[in-house]
Protein backbone atom coordinates (compact mmCIF):
# COMPACT_ATOMS: atom_id res chain seq x y z
CA UNK A 1 0.00 0.00 0.00
CA UNK A 2 3.04 2.31 0.28
CA UNK A 3 2.77 3.06 -3.45
CA UNK A 4 -0.91 4.01 -3.15
CA UNK A 5 -1.71 7.71 -3.64
CA UNK A 6 -1.51 9.68 -0.40
CA UNK A 7 -4.52 11.73 0.71
CA UNK A 8 -4.36 14.40 3.40
CA UNK A 9 -7.66 14.85 5.25
CA UNK A 10 -8.60 17.43 7.90
CA UNK A 11 -10.75 14.85 9.72
CA UNK A 12 -10.59 11.16 10.58
CA UNK A 13 -11.24 8.90 7.53
CA UNK A 14 -13.89 7.06 9.54
CA UNK A 15 -16.06 10.18 9.18
CA UNK A 16 -16.41 9.31 5.50
CA UNK A 17 -18.18 6.06 6.25
CA UNK A 18 -17.00 3.67 3.53
CA UNK A 19 -13.47 4.83 2.69
CA UNK A 20 -12.47 4.29 -0.96
CA UNK A 21 -9.90 1.52 -1.43
CA UNK A 22 -6.51 1.97 -3.07
CA UNK A 23 -5.62 5.20 -1.25
CA UNK A 24 -3.54 6.03 1.83
CA UNK A 25 -4.88 8.53 4.36
CA UNK A 26 -3.25 10.88 6.84
CA UNK A 27 -5.09 13.35 9.09
CA UNK A 28 -3.17 16.64 8.84
CA UNK A 29 -3.70 20.26 9.83
CA UNK A 30 -0.79 22.04 8.13
CA UNK A 31 -1.31 25.14 10.25
CA UNK A 32 -0.22 23.06 13.25
CA UNK A 33 2.32 20.64 11.75
CA UNK A 34 3.52 19.73 8.26
CA UNK A 35 4.66 16.07 8.16
CA UNK A 36 7.64 14.88 6.10
CA UNK A 37 5.13 13.18 3.78
CA UNK A 38 4.19 16.57 2.32
CA UNK A 39 6.07 15.78 -0.90
CA UNK A 40 4.04 12.59 -1.41
CA UNK A 41 0.57 14.09 -1.15
CA UNK A 42 -1.53 13.56 -4.28
CA UNK A 43 -4.97 14.61 -3.03
CA UNK A 44 -5.22 17.43 -0.48
CA UNK A 45 -8.47 18.18 1.35
CA UNK A 46 -7.80 21.54 3.00
CA UNK A 47 -9.18 22.33 6.48
CA UNK A 48 -12.35 24.40 6.38
CA UNK A 49 -11.45 27.68 8.09
CA UNK A 50 -7.84 28.17 7.00
CA UNK A 51 -8.31 31.51 5.27
CA UNK A 52 -5.31 32.68 3.21
CA UNK A 53 -3.10 30.05 4.91
CA UNK A 54 -4.78 27.38 2.77
CA UNK A 55 -2.25 27.98 0.00
CA UNK A 56 0.94 28.26 2.04
CA UNK A 57 1.77 24.56 2.03
CA UNK A 58 1.05 23.99 -1.67
CA UNK A 59 4.57 24.73 -3.02
CA UNK A 60 5.91 21.89 -0.86
CA UNK A 61 3.46 19.38 -2.31
CA UNK A 62 5.58 18.33 -5.26
CA UNK A 63 3.40 15.31 -6.14
CA UNK A 64 0.08 17.14 -5.82
CA UNK A 65 -2.71 16.37 -8.27
CA UNK A 66 -5.91 17.60 -6.60
CA UNK A 67 -6.81 20.33 -4.10
CA UNK A 68 -10.30 19.89 -2.64
CA UNK A 69 -11.66 22.85 -0.67
CA UNK A 70 -14.52 22.66 1.81
CA UNK A 71 -15.50 26.25 1.04
CA UNK A 72 -17.57 27.45 -1.90
CA UNK A 73 -15.23 30.40 -2.50
CA UNK A 74 -11.75 29.84 -3.92
CA UNK A 75 -10.40 33.40 -3.67
CA UNK A 76 -7.92 32.46 -0.92
CA UNK A 77 -6.18 29.83 -3.01
CA UNK A 78 -6.93 30.10 -6.73
CA UNK A 79 -3.76 32.06 -7.56
CA UNK A 80 -1.56 29.67 -5.57
CA UNK A 81 -2.55 26.33 -7.06
CA UNK A 82 0.36 25.03 -9.21
CA UNK A 83 -0.18 24.58 -12.91
CA UNK A 84 -1.53 21.17 -13.76
CA UNK A 85 -3.17 20.68 -10.34
CA UNK A 86 -6.97 20.32 -10.29
CA UNK A 87 -8.78 22.70 -7.93
CA UNK A 88 -12.25 21.70 -6.72
CA UNK A 89 -14.47 23.82 -4.51
CA UNK A 90 -17.05 22.79 -1.91
CA UNK A 91 -20.10 23.47 -4.05
CA UNK A 92 -23.09 21.85 -2.39
CA UNK A 93 -21.63 21.72 1.11
CA UNK A 94 -22.90 25.09 2.31
CA UNK A 95 -26.08 25.60 0.30
CA UNK A 96 -28.44 24.68 3.13
CA UNK A 97 -26.57 26.41 5.97
CA UNK A 98 -25.92 29.62 4.06
CA UNK A 99 -29.45 29.83 2.72
CA UNK A 100 -30.81 29.42 6.24
CA UNK A 101 -28.62 32.22 7.57
CA UNK A 102 -29.49 34.49 4.63
CA UNK A 103 -33.19 34.10 5.45
CA UNK A 104 -32.44 34.59 9.15
CA UNK A 105 -30.65 37.88 8.51
CA UNK A 106 -33.36 39.11 6.14
CA UNK A 107 -36.18 38.30 8.55
CA UNK A 108 -34.33 39.54 11.63
CA UNK A 109 -33.53 42.83 9.91
CA UNK A 110 -37.00 43.45 8.50
CA UNK A 111 -38.82 42.54 11.71
CA UNK A 112 -36.15 44.25 13.89
CA UNK A 113 -35.25 41.26 16.03
CA UNK A 114 -32.13 43.09 17.33
CA UNK A 115 -34.42 45.86 18.60
CA UNK A 116 -36.62 43.30 20.34
CA UNK A 117 -33.55 41.81 22.05
CA UNK A 118 -32.49 45.26 23.26
CA UNK A 119 -36.02 45.91 24.51
CA UNK A 120 -36.05 42.60 26.34
CA UNK A 121 -32.77 43.41 28.09
CA UNK A 122 -34.23 46.79 29.08
CA UNK A 123 -37.52 45.15 30.25
CA UNK A 124 -39.33 47.39 27.78
CA UNK A 125 -42.60 46.37 26.04
CA UNK A 126 -42.35 48.13 22.68
CA UNK A 127 -45.04 47.15 20.19
CA UNK A 128 -44.41 48.48 16.68
CA UNK A 129 -45.16 47.76 13.06
CA UNK A 130 -42.35 46.42 10.85
CA UNK A 131 -42.21 45.38 7.18
CA UNK A 132 -42.86 41.72 6.40
CA UNK A 133 -40.83 39.67 3.97
CA UNK A 134 -44.06 38.69 2.23
CA UNK A 135 -44.79 40.77 -0.87
CA UNK A 136 -41.20 42.10 -1.03
CA UNK A 137 -39.16 42.07 -4.24
CA UNK A 138 -35.80 40.44 -3.53
CA UNK A 139 -32.83 40.88 -5.87
CA UNK A 140 -30.38 37.98 -5.74
CA UNK A 141 -26.95 39.08 -6.97
CA UNK A 142 -25.25 35.77 -7.72
CA UNK A 143 -27.13 32.70 -8.88
CA UNK A 144 -25.07 29.60 -8.32
CA UNK A 145 -25.99 26.68 -6.10
CA UNK A 146 -26.28 28.78 -2.93
CA UNK A 147 -28.22 31.49 -4.74
CA UNK A 148 -30.71 28.92 -5.92
CA UNK A 149 -31.03 27.49 -2.40
CA UNK A 150 -31.76 30.98 -1.08
CA UNK A 151 -34.33 31.52 -3.83
CA UNK A 152 -36.18 28.31 -2.97
CA UNK A 153 -36.60 29.47 0.61
CA UNK A 154 -37.55 33.02 -0.35
CA UNK A 155 -40.34 31.79 -2.59
CA UNK A 156 -41.96 30.05 0.37
CA UNK A 157 -42.30 33.49 1.99
CA UNK A 158 -44.48 34.83 -0.84
CA UNK A 159 -41.79 37.04 -2.33
CA UNK A 160 -40.88 37.99 -5.87
CA UNK A 161 -37.30 36.93 -6.60
CA UNK A 162 -35.26 38.59 -9.34
CA UNK A 163 -32.05 36.66 -10.21
CA UNK A 164 -28.79 38.19 -11.41
CA UNK A 165 -25.62 36.39 -12.52
CA UNK A 166 -22.49 37.15 -14.50
CA UNK A 167 -24.13 35.90 -17.71
CA UNK A 168 -27.77 36.37 -18.68
CA UNK A 169 -29.77 33.23 -19.42
CA UNK A 170 -33.21 31.71 -19.09
CA UNK A 171 -34.14 28.65 -17.07
CA UNK A 172 -37.34 26.91 -16.02
CA UNK A 173 -38.10 29.75 -13.58
CA UNK A 174 -37.64 32.53 -16.09
CA UNK A 175 -34.90 35.05 -16.82
CA UNK A 176 -31.57 35.33 -15.03
CA UNK A 177 -30.31 38.86 -15.63
CA UNK A 178 -26.70 39.90 -16.16
CA UNK A 179 -24.65 42.20 -13.94
CA UNK A 180 -24.94 44.84 -16.65
CA UNK A 181 -28.67 45.05 -15.90
CA UNK A 182 -28.20 45.88 -12.21
CA UNK A 183 -28.58 49.68 -12.58
CA UNK A 184 -32.08 49.17 -13.97
CA UNK A 185 -33.05 46.49 -11.43
CA UNK A 186 -31.85 48.06 -8.18
CA UNK A 187 -34.44 50.86 -7.82
CA UNK A 188 -37.30 48.33 -7.68
CA UNK A 189 -35.80 45.98 -5.08
CA UNK A 190 -36.83 45.98 -1.43
CA UNK A 191 -34.07 43.55 -0.45
CA UNK A 192 -30.73 42.94 -2.21
CA UNK A 193 -28.89 39.73 -1.30
CA UNK A 194 -25.26 39.38 -2.40
CA UNK A 195 -24.11 35.78 -2.94
CA UNK A 196 -21.63 36.20 -5.79
CA UNK A 197 -18.01 34.96 -5.74
CA UNK A 198 -15.17 37.42 -5.21
CA UNK A 199 -13.55 38.03 -8.58
CA UNK A 200 -11.94 41.07 -10.23
CA UNK A 201 -15.38 41.82 -11.67
CA UNK A 202 -17.21 41.72 -8.34
CA UNK A 203 -14.59 43.37 -6.11
CA UNK A 204 -16.11 46.73 -5.17
CA UNK A 205 -19.26 45.92 -7.16
CA UNK A 206 -21.42 47.48 -4.46
CA UNK A 207 -20.01 50.99 -4.57
CA UNK A 208 -21.57 54.39 -3.92
CA UNK A 209 -23.29 54.40 -7.32
CA UNK A 210 -24.77 50.91 -6.73
CA UNK A 211 -26.07 51.93 -3.29
CA UNK A 212 -27.45 55.24 -4.56
CA UNK A 213 -29.66 53.31 -7.00
CA UNK A 214 -31.25 51.28 -4.19
CA UNK A 215 -34.62 52.58 -3.08
CA UNK A 216 -35.02 54.41 0.21
CA UNK A 217 -35.46 51.96 3.10
CA UNK A 218 -34.09 48.98 1.17
CA UNK A 219 -32.11 46.23 2.91
CA UNK A 220 -28.70 45.02 1.70
CA UNK A 221 -27.57 41.54 2.83
CA UNK A 222 -23.98 40.47 2.13
CA UNK A 223 -23.46 36.70 2.11
CA UNK A 224 -20.69 36.90 -0.50
CA UNK A 225 -17.29 38.31 0.50
CA UNK A 226 -16.47 41.54 2.33
CA UNK A 227 -14.57 43.22 -0.55
CA UNK A 228 -17.64 42.94 -2.81
CA UNK A 229 -18.92 45.97 -0.87
CA UNK A 230 -17.29 49.40 -0.63
CA UNK A 231 -17.27 49.74 3.16
CA UNK A 232 -17.13 53.57 3.44
CA UNK A 233 -19.94 53.91 0.90
CA UNK A 234 -22.21 51.52 2.79
CA UNK A 235 -21.41 53.07 6.16
CA UNK A 236 -22.31 56.49 4.75
CA UNK A 237 -25.73 55.20 3.66
CA UNK A 238 -26.32 53.56 7.05
CA UNK A 239 -25.43 56.69 8.98
CA UNK A 240 -27.71 58.71 6.70
CA UNK A 241 -30.52 56.32 7.64
CA UNK A 242 -31.46 55.71 4.02
CA UNK A 243 -30.58 52.00 3.89
CA UNK A 244 -30.29 49.12 6.33
CA UNK A 245 -27.91 46.17 6.05
CA UNK A 246 -27.03 42.74 7.39
CA UNK A 247 -23.58 41.30 6.74
CA UNK A 248 -22.08 37.87 7.37
CA UNK A 249 -18.78 38.98 5.80
CA UNK A 250 -16.68 42.13 6.09
CA UNK A 251 -13.49 43.35 4.45
CA UNK A 252 -11.36 42.68 7.56
CA UNK A 253 -11.98 39.48 9.50
CA UNK A 254 -12.07 39.03 12.43
CA UNK A 255 -13.71 42.42 12.79
CA UNK A 256 -11.44 44.64 14.95
CA UNK A 257 -12.88 46.01 18.18
CA UNK A 258 -12.43 49.58 16.94
CA UNK A 259 -14.14 48.97 13.59
CA UNK A 260 -16.85 51.47 12.61
CA UNK A 261 -19.06 48.50 11.65
CA UNK A 262 -19.88 47.89 15.33
CA UNK A 263 -21.54 51.27 15.82
CA UNK A 264 -23.24 51.60 12.44
CA UNK A 265 -26.99 52.22 12.76
CA UNK A 266 -29.39 49.90 10.99
CA UNK A 267 -26.77 47.13 10.73
CA UNK A 268 -26.88 43.49 11.81
CA UNK A 269 -23.52 41.65 11.84
CA UNK A 270 -22.96 37.89 11.98
CA UNK A 271 -19.34 36.63 12.25
CA UNK A 272 -18.96 34.78 8.92
CA UNK A 273 -20.98 31.77 10.00
CA UNK A 274 -22.98 31.13 6.84
CA UNK A 275 -21.65 27.59 6.54
CA UNK A 276 -21.03 26.92 10.21
CA UNK A 277 -23.96 24.77 11.22
CA UNK A 278 -24.77 21.12 11.87
CA UNK A 279 -25.81 20.81 8.22
CA UNK A 280 -22.25 21.34 6.94
CA UNK A 281 -20.32 18.22 7.92
CA UNK A 282 -22.68 15.52 6.59
CA UNK A 283 -22.61 17.27 3.21
CA UNK A 284 -18.84 17.80 3.35
CA UNK A 285 -18.23 14.13 4.11
CA UNK A 286 -20.53 13.03 1.28
CA UNK A 287 -18.74 15.26 -1.22
CA UNK A 288 -15.23 14.24 -0.15
CA UNK A 289 -16.16 10.54 -0.16
CA UNK A 290 -17.54 10.82 -3.69
CA UNK A 291 -14.54 12.83 -4.89
CA UNK A 292 -12.11 10.23 -3.50
CA UNK A 293 -14.12 7.41 -5.05
CA UNK A 294 -13.95 9.17 -8.41
CA UNK A 295 -10.25 9.90 -8.02
CA UNK A 296 -9.43 6.28 -7.14
CA UNK A 297 -11.50 5.07 -10.11
CA UNK A 298 -9.96 7.57 -12.54
CA UNK A 299 -13.31 9.29 -13.11
CA UNK A 300 -13.82 13.07 -13.59
CA UNK A 301 -14.16 15.00 -10.35
CA UNK A 302 -17.08 17.22 -9.40
CA UNK A 303 -16.75 20.99 -8.87
CA UNK A 304 -13.63 21.51 -10.95
CA UNK A 305 -12.76 25.19 -11.16
CA UNK A 306 -11.62 26.40 -14.57
CA UNK A 307 -10.70 29.69 -16.19
CA UNK A 308 -11.13 32.68 -13.88
CA UNK A 309 -13.17 30.58 -11.41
Amino acid sequence: MSDSPLVWLPFDPSELGEVPDGLRYEVVDPTVHVPDSVGDVRFYVAPYQMGPAVGEVLPRMTSLEVVQLLSAGVDNVRDRVPEGVTLCNGRGIHDTSTAELALTLVLASLRDVPGMVRDQHARRWNTRWRPALADRRVLLVGYGAIGRAIEERLLAFETEVVRVARTARTDERGPVHSFEELPALLPDADVVVLICPLTPETRGLVDAAFLARMRDGALLVNMARGPVVDTPALLAELHAGRLTAAVDVVDTEPLPADSPWWEAPGLLVSPHVGGASSAMWPRAHRLVREQLRRYAAGEPLHNQMTGAY
